[in-house]
């Protein structure tokens, strides 16, 4: 009794103190919303500004409010009455300024505040402004800085540094602090400008770098320019070390590319000599293989989707050395002692595979997901991104060389595969299987080819010409490393890889190839046996 007693008297106060608070809140959003209704678009446009000043001083259920109404505003769901403004809404009228329902009013009895195309720019710009305070998503947050880099009607530097501070994603508060020092190079005060010119040149952009250029042309005080001309040229230094740092990173991916598809060409062609021009439809071999493996993973166990990369090396390696091993045993075991007719052969089952692959699943390009470890990239210095399926491909490449090196040096193997290549009757007088050892080998080098096509499935266009443009360079790696040689193979590559990505963007990619072939004709003509000379008998 005592409680329900205590309960009464404190009831009352507790309503009246909420209903204050309620009053007192919603007393200074009327007098921001009645411009908008009232007043012309001046006013509107004045208005809105203050409704994401609002929002963004005051921070959480004011900024909520602030972008409910300016959406409202630009949706027009704005509705005005004689005395007070509301939202509508698919569930009925809310008051504008405590987004509480009522239901008083008829829609029918409000009118819609006028609006044109700047009070929309406006409004954009506010609602940006708000949903960076608003959007617990990092990804909702970047778009919304997007849209204020853009309209900036409704934007100013205190705001700017307001979100900033607020800002708890590192990515987007160095953003919006860029954001806000752009905004500061117009300030009056030269200090601002000097800290505003240094805050853009701590990120090294082709961006930045237009921005300060511009404002050092338009700069009237000498220090100031000198700032931003020293500031200047500290970037261009950065995107000059990012740029060839990116040409790298994209000649080591093409490397790697071409040194999985070498290695087995090299192991293939260094033991017993055949030219295997089937070798790229290995590669087609290798992606389809994952794009199998991916698709019964959707079907039969979707949370795995992710891991398919992954769960396709052995599956792509095996498919690839299986075809090998089938082409080793039917056809080119009876061309050995006929170069040419192995050429010829390897040149129809590339056909055979090709036009197979064809009527099984179509000419279209392969649909690949995009697990996580292999979208985006990390920014390392510059404009230079390090993709992160580019690093896949190397990360692919470096296992596969390193797994090949230990297989041909620290098995048996390894040895008898050496003991064959160096000299074959010798080796089967020592009594080693010397056919074993050719299809073997024979399947290792093309479920290396098989490990290429996993590793270009996040890269390039998976279709069933794929490997015809690998074939070639392929062979120049072999041809210019030395036949037989893995580190030969890996310098080749490396090389191959480096000029094409160096010459392409100057001269396109067919005279690139040209140039290519030309260097690699200059250097055989000077070193017949390429980088490293094979060992044995010739």
């Amino acid at each position: 009794m005592i409680f329900l007693t205590r309960f009464r008297l404190v009831l009352p106060v507790v309503l009246a103190a909420f209903l204050g608070v309620q009053a007192a809140q919603a007393a200074p959003r009327d007098d921001l919303l009645a411009p908008v209704c009232a007043g012309g678009f001046g006013d509107q446009m004045a208005a809105l500004q203050s409704i994401a000043r609002y929002g963004v001083e005051g921070g959480g259920g004011d900024a909520v409010w602030a972008l409910r109404v300016v959406e409202a505003f630009d949706g027009r769901a704005l509705r005005c009455g004689p005395e007070a403004a509301f939202i509508e809404t698919g569930d009925g009228l809310h008051s504008a300024a405590t987004l509480e329902p009522v239901a008083a009013e008829r829609a029918g009895a409000l009118s819609s505040p006028s609006v044109n195309l700047k009070l929309r720019a406006v409004s954009a710009s506010a609602a940006g402004l708000l949903t960076l305070m608003t959007a617990p998503d990092p990804a909702a947050r970047a778009a919304a800085l997007g849209v204020v880099a853009k309209r900036r009607e409704a934007v100013t530097a205190d705001l700017l540094e307001r979100i900033a501070a607020a800002e708890a994603d590192p990515n987007l508060k160095q953003a919006v602090s860029e954001l806000h020092a752009s905004l500061l190079l117009n300030d009056p005060d030269p200090q601002n400008r000097i800290q505003a010119i240094r805050a853009i040149g701590q990120s090294a952009s082709q961006r930045n770098l237009s921005l300060l250029t511009q404002a050092a042309a338009a700069e009237k005080d000498p220090q100031v320019a000198a700032e931003a001309k020293s500031v200047i040229a500290g970037i261009e230094r950065t995107l000059a070390a990012g740029k060839l740092m990116s040409a790298l990173y994209s000649g080591m991916s093409y490397a790697s590319i071409l040194f999985l598809a070498a290695l087995g060409l090299a192991v293939i062609f260094g033991l017993m000599g055949v030219i295997n021009l089937a070798q790229g439809e290995l590669i087609m071999i290798g992606a389809y293989s994952t794009w199998l493996v991916q698709e019964g993973l959707r079907a039969a166990a979707p949370g795995l989707l992710d891991y398919y990369l992954i769960l396709a090396i052995p599956v792509s390696f095996a498919a690839s050395a299986a075809v090998g091993i089938a082409m080793e045993a039917l056809i080119i075991r009876r061309l050995y002692t006929r170069p040419l007719m192995t050429l010829l052969a390897t040149w129809a089952i590339s056909l055979l595979l090709i036009n197979t692959v064809r009527v099984v699943f179509g000419s279209q390009n392969l649909e690949f997901h995009q697990p996580g470890y292999v979208s985006g990239g990390v920014q390392v210095l510059g404009d230079f991104i390090m993709t992160l399926n580019r690093l896949f491909a190397i990360g692919i490449a470096v296992v596969a060389f390193v797994a090949v090196l230990w297989l041909l040096r620290r098995t048996m193997f390894g040895l008898n595969i050496r003991a064959v290549t160096q000299n074959r009757e010798m080796a089967g007088a020592a009594g080693i299987d010397t056919r074993r050892i050719d299809w073997m080998t024979f399947g290792l080098g093309s479920g290396l080819a098989g490990l290429a096509g996993l590793a270009l499935s996040p890269l390039y266009n998976v279709n069933p010409n794929m490997g015809a443009n690998f074939i070639v360079d392929s062979f120049m790696v072999v041809v210019l490393g030395g036949v037989g040689s893995l580190l030969g193979a890996v310098l080749a590559a490396l090389g191959i890889g480096q000029i094409n990505v160096v010459i392409e963007p100057v001269y396109g990619a067919v005279a690139a190839k040209v140039l290519v072939l030309l260097l690699i004709i200059g250097f055989i003509q000077w070193r017949p046996e390429g980088l490293f000379a094979p060992k044995g008998r010739r």
